[in-house]
């Protein structure tokens, strides 16, 4: 196993659809990638929601594991440290900056409010001007509007313009209906701090574009960058990367030509025992087959 490099990976939108669990099919090829290269996971989500999506051991399954950007930090399964936002801002400035997105949320005009619009985690503030109590066919019917009408960017301009300078915040969007506040240099770059030494360490995230949550460690000049649109797009680089050699080491299987003989007969006819043998040459050329 080459432990100078190292793949982190994001996880709504990266490993796991929004708010869903990791696929079987994502968790098998993390493990055979571990086999290969050291991986890890940074998240904004606290441990709690990154366990319901990759699974209750996932800090014991990824060589290095970051909740809430890496604020909450492991290491081959065992604490790092933890890092608290209350204790930075203070109580009075928290309070300020959560009173003024609720009455912000309380004048917006948007199809849809449900419950949680402010949840507040050791890290950082989460915001959602929807709820974070809605559905998930809520949850997609917020992100088509958002996109439309900009309610997340108004919303996080405010915010920025009255609290950006004041407490020294940042913001960045994130997910599909809420952005994370939290103290300038907090974003996922924070993690970089435990992975000093690792030569080449490669990003996988969806939110890459400036103002989302993965730009900041995309573009960093520690990472190489990989922009992705899906869980699926993700698994397709990671084979591109990491068992493109080992699937083209493995031999084709030759078809015999058929007999002479060919359609006639009780037997099993000879187009499906081609179609067979093909399907067979397929799988046998997957990774970890």
């Amino acid at each position: 196993r080459n432990t100078n490099v190292l793949c982190l990976f994001d996880v709504d939108g990266t490993l796991a659809k929004s708010m869903n669990k990791a696929t079987p099919e994502m968790l098998t090829l993390l493990r055979q990638l571990r086999g290969k290269v050291l991986t890890g996971v940074v998240g904004g989500s606290n441990l709690g929601k990154q366990q319901a999506q990759l699974g209750s051991s996932c800090q014991k399954d990824f060589d290095f594991f970051f909740a809430e950007n890496g604020l909450c930090a492991f290491k081959d399964g065992e604490p790092l440290a933890s890092t608290s936002i209350k204790d930075y801002l203070g109580e009075q400035n928290i309070k300020e900056l959560v009173n003024h997105c609720l009455k912000y949320i309380a004048a917006l005009n948007i199809p849809v409010k449900r419950g949680t619009f402010v949840e507040f985690r050791n890290g950082m503030i989460n915001v959602s001007p929807i709820g974070r109590n809605c559905s998930q066919e809520e949850r997609d019917a917020f992100e088509v509007y958002d996109k439309k009408h900009g309610v997340r960017d108004k919303f996080v301009k405010e915010l920025r313009d009255k609290f950006g300078t004041k407490l020294g915040l940042q913001f960045s969007i994130g997910g599909q209906i809420s952005f994370d506040v939290f103290p300038k240099g907090w974003d996922k770059t924070f993690c970089l701090r435990y992975l000093e030494g690792i030569g080449e360490i490669h990003f996988f995230g969806d939110k890459t574009m400036p103002g989302g949550n993965d730009y900041e460690i995309y573009s960093h000049p520690r990472t190489i960058g990989h922009a992705v649109t899906s869980p699926e797009h993700t698994m397709r680089i990671l084979r591109e990367l990491f068992f493109k050699e080992e699937a083209a080491a493995r031999p084709v299987v030759a078809l015999p030509p058929p007999p002479p003989n060919e359609g006639q007969g009780t037997g099993t006819p000879w187009p499906a025992i081609v179609v067979l043998l093909a399907a067979c040459a397929v799988l046998m050329q997957q990774p970890g087959f």
